[in-house]
């Protein structure tokens, strides 16, 4: 009588799967840090943008028209700002101060 011990081996052993689970955690815990300080570093990019954009329609205002107190509601009904810009300004903690656009 003749015992054939080979194994027809179709599936992944426990081992595998171990091991490549264990790489995909590994990967995951390097790029989840990386991505916050993406978004962290896109918002001060776009919050650095917006003053800039409330800063320049400042100006334009102030080229155009005599006046010397400007707010944002100024800007709103003038056409300068539309709603969105201006929330998103007050979002981003942008005040006008003295004709300056500051955070």
């Amino acid at each position: 009588m003749k015992i054939n011990f080979k194994r027809h081996r179709d599936a992944f052993t426990l081992i595998e799967m171990t091991i490549v689970l264990f790489i995909i955690s590994l990967l995951i815990l390097i790029i989840i840090p990386n991505l916050n300080n993406q978004r962290n570093n896109a918002k001060s990019i776009h919050g650095n943008a917006m003053e800039s954009v409330i800063q320049t329609q400042i100006d334009s205002y102030l080229n155009e028209n005599n006046e010397d107190n400007v707010s944002y509601d100024v800007l709103l009904s003038k056409g300068y700002l539309n709603e969105r810009q201006v929330k998103q300004a007050q979002q981003n903690g942008i005040k006008i101060i003295n004709n300056n656009a500051q955070k």
